[in-house]
């Protein structure tokens, strides 16, 4: 899943961007209003994490904007404040949830499942196609005959196959999602985490396979 971090304390949003990799989100970050909107318009997120005290746009009314425009992303709004008029604010404006600093690492992931969760996105912790199942929690892969943590960008790549099992996804569209708006990656790092992923289904002798169609993409097929 691909997230848009959007805090202006440098420290913290370094912070929440490795914890959130490590969680297997790939994560832009940015830091003010403007480039919120800007990102927003431009690009796809499957949510938003947004400070409300931003410079530039505020946080309250980069989410009026894209709820405007009916942009119906999933948006938690982190914010220092913790009056109830505050948090008021926001959810009546279109957040999905709300979240006052200081909080714990626990919490906000369980609340960026929770309100991903709501648009549909997740509606299985495990997704199985043919003898192989994904744990998206525990991003875990695997069959009767053994198991495989997955790193991030595999995990990613496996979830974005079995979630469109049989349809074919670009190489392109594998850059943008996962890998992401400003990534310095070159377009072979696709084909690398395919063969990653390859040797492991090979492994835990799975019935379905990763082809590729020369010059198109990818997709996830049964072994015949």
């Amino acid at each position: 899943m691909r997230i848009l971090l959007v805090e202006d304390e440098k420290e913290l949003s370094n912070a929440l961007t490795a914890i959130l990799k490590h969680s297997n989100y790939s994560v832009d970050a940015v830091y003010d209003g403007e480039d919120a909107l800007y990102y927003l318009e431009t690009q796809n997120y499957d949510a938003v994490i947004l400070d409300v005290m931003i410079p530039k746009i505020d946080g309250i009314q980069v989410l009026k904007t894209i709820r405007q425009s009916q942009n119906h992303v999933p948006v938690l709004m982190l914010t220092a404040k913790s009056e109830i008029d505050d948090r008021v604010v926001g959810l009546d404006a279109g957040a999905d949830d709300y979240l006052t600093k200081p909080f714990a690492t626990k919490e906000l992931l369980a609340r960026l499942r929770s309100v991903t969760r709501r648009q549909g996105e997740l509606t299985d912790s495990i997704i199985t196609v043919g003898n192989i199942s994904l744990n998206r929690t525990t991003f875990e892969l695997s069959s009767k005959y053994g198991s495989f943590r997955l790193a991030n960008k595999e995990f990613q790549v496996l979830e974005m196959l079995m979630t469109n099992n049989g349809q074919l996804i670009s190489t392109e569209k594998f850059m943008d999602r996962i890998w992401g708006y400003e990534s310095e990656a070159e377009i072979n790092v696709v084909w690398v985490h395919i063969s990653y992923l390859r040797k492991k289904l090979t492994a835990l002798k799975a019935n379905i396979a990763i082809k590729a169609n020369r010059n198109m993409g990818y997709s996830l097929e049964m072994i015949k």
